[in-house]
């Protein structure tokens, strides 16, 4: 075996996730530090003219002057460098966004499907929008942020220590008492809670999710109530969860907010004062400067404190996507090898799923061969590991045991862009995306012409559709194009014809189409079997008649192999499938005829 290992590498943490972009940040932290520190100048002048006008003795014209210059100077610097670190942030932000949902695109592009489907299309949704989108504080404002907490205090205090460092220390009392509160919004509770908030937030998430793509089904078969009552679920949930949330830190954040607020601040600085004035030890006018510093020491801080929450969602939101972008990738081999022709192998395969699943076989031991030219039907009923097979072929999973050959070469040591130039796939689940009817269609062949797709919808039996929408192939699936289940299977069937690879896997590719679209479309895949090996689920019986080969699965093991007519003349699990299917559909065509 000459493929990579499965070992996912570890999480990347925040610095290598930030590495490239640590020039922009750096550029963020300078143009924020001299806007910070020439943000103290109109203080420090305002200070200034206070001792001056109060001093004994006739002011200095020249002096007030300039210290009234040098504080206008100072503001207006302070406003053009942290508008542009402002501005810096921000367009570094949505670069850091773009690139991390590049990031996650690519790696989704290659985790193995049968991984993703452990994740909810919700939760995966809220990763790649909210989560991302969450990082915004931690690029635009954490860096000019963190610059103003730690230096205008230290600029301030290195001012106020050459005036009285008694009066300093007090002058420090609630910055001190602010954080030491810190760590009780970190403790083993608070962030436990804060995880089971993002959790119960995911979960209204996918239920809404879930709930608008089954809409049409929930109606039909009225329960709404039932899908109603799974969102009221969700949403109780997150009440209670961000009820307990914001208990805990409820008390926190309000003893934060008062010691950083200017009220106990002055209050603080005046009674030091009061105390340094009368006993001789401060000159009155030495008073104005801790007053007016001291709230520039809270602010930065008390700032800091209001962002803490989005700080901590931030953190949370990039551990999330750090997971995802360790997840391990499709194994790519090595050196790959080319497969000769297109018969496919199954050699004693076994397979089980991880996760809540994991020790439970769901393929005991396959053994099967699917010769070029034919069409291997696979049924059985459900639960019996027929999506699970067949998904083995475009290797959506790899086998836990046993291999997977095509053209004598394992799946494994075939290079995944030669895999999916031999092999195609249309399931009954079809997601298009939201592009051009067109490009839908040579998703596999980008560079078809128009002739080439429209010879691929006319044989999927789709072009006459087409054809009725606004723009015809141009119309945009999701935008001016709205298509049916059945009509984005055929769109689908389309794609896998133009792409003409050797290996066709269909999983009841035909399920939402008519009679008379199904016949055309078996009729157009059949019109090239004799060029490819066909593996398809089946559960109609005109499918069935078609195979050459039927696999007969049960509890993920093969009970019959054969013809159809071989199978049916056994009298065996195939015959009574077979019964039970033919029965039902008699007994649909009978309702049909007393509903006329």
């Amino acid at each position: 075996m000459t493929s990579t290992g499965t070992t996912a590498p570890p999480p990347p943490g925040v610095d290598r996730l930030l590495r490239p972009y640590a020039g922009g940040l750096a550029v963020v932290v300078v143009l924020q530090l001299i806007g910070a520190v020439a943000g103290l100048a109109p203080l420090l002048a305002v200070v200034e003219l206070g001792r001056t006008l109060l001093a004994p003795g006739p002011a200095d014209d020249g002096h007030v002057r300039n210290v009234v210059l040098a504080g206008v100077a100072g503001l207006l610097v302070r406003l053009l460098f942290t508008a542009a670190s402002s501005g810096v942030g921000h367009l570094l932000d949505t670069r850091v966004q773009l690139s991390l949902r590049r990031q996650l695109a690519a790696r989704l592009g290659r985790v193995p499907i049968g991984r993703l489907a452990r994740r909810r299309t919700g939760e995966l949704a809220k990763l790649v929008g909210e989560d991302v989108s969450a990082v915004h504080p931690l690029i635009a404002h954490t860096p000019g942020e963190l610059v103003s907490a730690f230096v205008v205090p230290l600029v301030s205090l290195g001012y106020l220590l050459t005036v009285d460092w008694r009066l300093t220390l007090v002058t420090l009392i609630p910055v001190l008492l602010a954080v030491a509160l810190v760590p009780l919004m970190m403790t083993p509770a608070r962030l436990r809670e804060q995880k089971e908030f993002d959790a119960a937030m995911g979960r209204i998430s996918a239920s809404v999710v879930e709930f608008v793509q089954g809409i049409a089904v929930v109606k039909a078969f009225g329960g709404s109530e039932r899908a109603h009552g799974k969102f009221r679920t969700a949403v109780g949930d997150f009440t209670r969860s961000f009820y307990r949330m914001v208990r805990g830190l409820a008390g926190v954040a309000a003893g934060m907010q008062v010691a950083l607020s200017p009220p106990f601040v002055l209050l603080a600085v005046l009674v030091g004062g009061a105390y340094r004035i009368t006993g001789g030890g401060l000159a009155p006018a030495d008073l104005l400067p801790f007053l007016l510093l001291g709230l520039g020491l809270t602010a930065p801080v008390a700032a800091l404190g209001h962002g803490f929450d989005d700080l901590q969602a931030a953190r949370r939101a990039v551990g999330r996507i750090r997971d995802v972008l360790a997840e391990p990738s499709l194994p790519e081999p090595v050196r790959p090898v080319a497969p000769e022709g297109h018969r496919v192998e199954m050699r004693d395969v076994r397979f089980g799923y991880e996760g809540a699943e994991a020790g439970r076989e769901v393929l005991h031991g396959i053994d099967l061969v699917l010769e070029p030219g034919t069409i291997t039907a696979v049924v059985g009923p459900s639960g019996s590991g027929k999506s699970t097979l067949v998904q083995l072929l475009p290797r959506f999973y790899d086998p836990t045991h046993g291999s997977v050959l095509l053209g004598g070469v394992d799946l494994r040591e075939v290079g995944s862009q030669e895999l999916y130039r031999r092999v195609s796939f249309v399931f009954q689940d079809v997601r298009l995306l939201r592009a051009s009817v067109a490009d839908n269609i040579a998703l596999a062949v980008p560079h078809a012409d128009r002739d080439a797709v429209v010879r691929a919808a006319r044989r999927a039996s789709i072009h006459d559709r087409i054809l009725e929408l606004p723009r015809g192939y141009d119309s945009v699936i999701g935008e001016d194009a709205r298509l049916s289940g059945g009509e984005a299977q055929r769109v689908s069937i389309a794609r896998a014809l133009l792409a003409e690879t050797p290996v066709l896997v269909l999983d009841e590719a035909t399920a939402f189409a008519d009679p008379q679209t199904e016949r055309a479309v078996r009729e157009a895949l059949a019109q090239t079997r004799e060029k490819r090996t066909t593996l398809v689920i089946a559960h109609r019986l005109e499918t069935i008649a078609d195979a050459d080969t039927v696999v007969m699965l049960r509890d993920g093991d093969i009970v019959e192999r054969g013809t159809a007519a071989e199978l049916l003349a056994r009298n065996g699990a195939f015959a009574e499938f077979w019964k039970i299917h033919a029965g039902a559909m008699e007994a649909g065509v009978m309702e049909g005829k007393e509903a006329r």
